[in-house]
């Protein structure tokens, strides 16, 4: 019993909460700028919450799809349903629970985060497979992490203004940048078994690529503090955010795949810069 409940840890990456925290970030960012820093404790909950079932219920598919993929791969072989520690009528069960789960949360909010979360689910499903179509899987990865901005703005506020769509391009564009990054380390992999992403398309021009990205994520933040008159707590918040992006272009500047793995853990901290810059601002200004 023990060992089947650390397979299913393992299949949710529960024990890897990486993944977690790059999407908590940009959804807790958009809840506090919809609340102006006072979001609803119901709907603060259900988000985190959410965030959690689905980015889980995520990986549960992504391995589903990979299973036949992960087998190739020195550093997914072990994987649960790759080894064949879990069977796919398990994911499958295991991903219905899990989704399950996050929409009944979800039933707690107004109908336009319902009719957003509808779409929410189906682009988490959509997304693992994309690697087979288009070179340009991570995307469709930032749209599935990036659709939580708009869900939080149309829950807190009940509306999505333009500042929630700047919001999700910038989160979009980091997502491709760090997930690029963590491309890196599987690129020969990659390119021997015939899966496509960013990282093969972009070839010898990708850590200029992920710079460019990066540069244009902080310009967009930069305009969102803008236009909301946010204080200087938010711009040194993204002060951190730049440095940090700087460090993860020192460390992939050889592409030695631990070295590219480090920068795509560094994000977790990029996006904790951009929220404390966020969270302090509305804690100065009383909110």
């Amino acid at each position: 019993m023990r060992e089947r409940v650390r397979s299913y840890v393992a299949l949710t990456r529960l024990d890897r909460p990486i993944g977690i925290f790059l999407l908590l970030w940009p959804t807790w960012s958009a809840l506090w700028i919809a609340a102006e820093g006072a979001p609803d404790a119901l709907v603060l909950l259900v988000f985190t919450a959410g965030v959690v079932l689905m980015r889980s219920a995520g990986c549960v598919v992504n391995d589903y799809a990979d299973r036949h993929i992960d087998i190739h791969v020195g550093r997914t072989l072990n994987r649960p349903l790759a080894s064949g520690k879990v069977s796919t009528r398990e994911a499958a069960v295991l991903f219905i629970l899990l989704a399950g789960l996050a929409f009944l949360l979800v039933l707690l909010m107004n109908r336009l985060t319902i009719l957003l979360s509808l779409a929410a689910v189906g682009i988490a499903v959509v997304y693992p497979f994309m690697k087979r179509i288009t070179h340009l899987p991570q995307v469709v990865l930032g749209i599935a992490f990036g659709w939580a901005v708009p869900m939080a703005f149309a829950a807190q506020g009940g509306a999505v203004p333009q500042v929630a769509w700047l919001l999700m391009l910038a989160t979009v564009l980091w997502t491709v940048a760090y997930d690029t990054m963590y491309a890196m380390v599987d690129r020969d992999d990659d390119r021997r078994i015939g899966v496509k992403s960013t990282v093969i398309l972009f070839g010898e021009a990708d850590r200029l690529v992920i710079g460019l990205l990066q540069a244009t994520v902080l310009l967009i933040l930069l305009l969102i503090g803008h236009r909301l008159e946010l204080s200087y707590f938010y711009n040194l918040g993204l002060g951190v955010a730049a440095v940090l992006a700087l460090y993860q272009q020192y460390l992939i500047r050889h592409r030695q795949p631990d070295q590219c793995f480090a920068a795509f853990l560094n994000n977790n901290y990029f996006g904790m810069a951009v929220f404390a810059g966020i969270f302090l601002h509305f804690q100065a200004s009383g909110h």
